[in-house]
């Protein structure tokens, strides 16, 4: 179960076993601290006292903190989670080696997969009622043979010698990508094309919010394998930036953000915003809840089929491990379409 707080003038407390959301002195929520997960706290405005955030360290329960619009602000942990050594040396050894070459070149492949066999996901229902858009989503994904072959091309002693190379493959591809995506979203959402920061326009902030999301339990699955979340491959090392939650959320942009929200807009669903433009508190907290829905859904992985959860846990432990020499090889997340 997850607590999300998104509505400003609430304030999060203990009381008897449980969190306990109030605002203006009334009872908005509350949860069994048996039974939670995580807690989300969105945007500003919001306080939670010290007890709660003892009771949440103590039973091992993240809290995480992300803007309005869906920026990730920080986390806090049981400082028994952060404690780890041996996995965190060996990762910084891989910075230098052949691991680390392999695994920038894994998660580029794993995204490149990913955004591929979405685009054959939602052309699978548009074959005989959109003709001309399933033709264009299925022929953009054949595309993405070129490019991984692109990436399996390089070699290099360091992940520095071909860090530039991968992000020059990974952003052409990501062009094509969002160009066959937007024919799906509907001209009524002026889609520009993507946005990241700063984004105007409703489904680029809708995106934006999920994988903010997203990156809250990517960031937890990293620190739960005994990783450093700062120390990443694929993207440069720079002052607080968590590179490798940026380097492992590449396998699951697609599977559990854009595939759930793609989804919602191309049934109808009204995005709701406020008078400012950003969006309102019943859209954010609709984004969120789609998103860790999602994540509790099952995806063919290792032979079964299992939750998106557990494979994101099961891919930083195979990071860990890769790095750790117990692995001799590490392999993407692919969804299935």
């Amino acid at each position: 179960m997850e607590l999300i707080v998104d509505e400003r003038g609430s304030f999060i407390g203990k009381h008897q076993g449980r969190l306990r959301v109030t605002k203006d002195n009334e009872r908005q929520k509350e949860v069994p601290i048996m039974h939670l997960r995580q807690v989300i706290i969105a945007g500003g405005g919001i306080a939670i006292s010290s007890d709660a955030i003892r009771a949440c360290s103590e039973e091992g329960i993240p809290i995480h903190f992300i803007s309005s619009n869906g920026t990730p602000q920080a986390s806090l942990y049981s400082a028994g989670l952060t404690g780890t050594v041996l996995t965190r040396r060996a990762q910084l050894r891989a910075y230098d080696g052949p691991a680390g070459v392999a695994l920038a070149r894994a998660f580029t492949l794993g995204k490149l997969g990913n955004q591929a066999n979405l685009l054959r996901y939602v052309a699978k229902n548009r074959k005989g009622t959109a003709p001309e858009i399933y033709e264009l989503l299925m022929a953009t994904a054949a595309e993405v043979v070129d490019y991984q072959i692109a990436v399996e091309r390089l070699h290099g002693e360091t992940v520095d010698d071909i860090r530039d190379a991968l992000m020059g493959i990974e952003g052409r591809y990501a062009a094509r990508y969002w160009q066959a995506i937007g024919s799906l979203i509907p001209p009524a959402l002026n889609w520009p094309g993507r946005e990241t920061r700063g984004a105007s326009d409703p489904f680029n902030q809708v995106l934006n919010y999920g994988y903010g999301v997203l990156y809250g339990q990517v960031e937890h699955a990293i620190v739960l394998a005994g990783l450093d979340p700062y120390a990443g491959l694929l993207h440069a090392d720079r002052p607080g930036k968590p590179s490798l939650v940026l380097d492992l959320i590449e396998e699951f942009r697609q599977a559990v953000v854009d595939r759930t929200l793609l989804g919602q807009i191309t049934r109808g669903w009204q995005i709701g915003r406020e008078e400012d433009g950003r969006l309102d508190q019943p859209t954010r907290e609709r984004i969120a809840t789609k998103v860790l829905e999602r994540l509790e859904t099952t995806e063919p992985y290792e032979g079964k089929r299992q939750p998106l959860r557990h494979i994101l846990q099961c891919q930083a432990r195979h990071i860990a491990t890769y790095v750790r020499g117990e692995r001799e090889s590490y392999t993407p997340f692919i969804m299935g379409w």
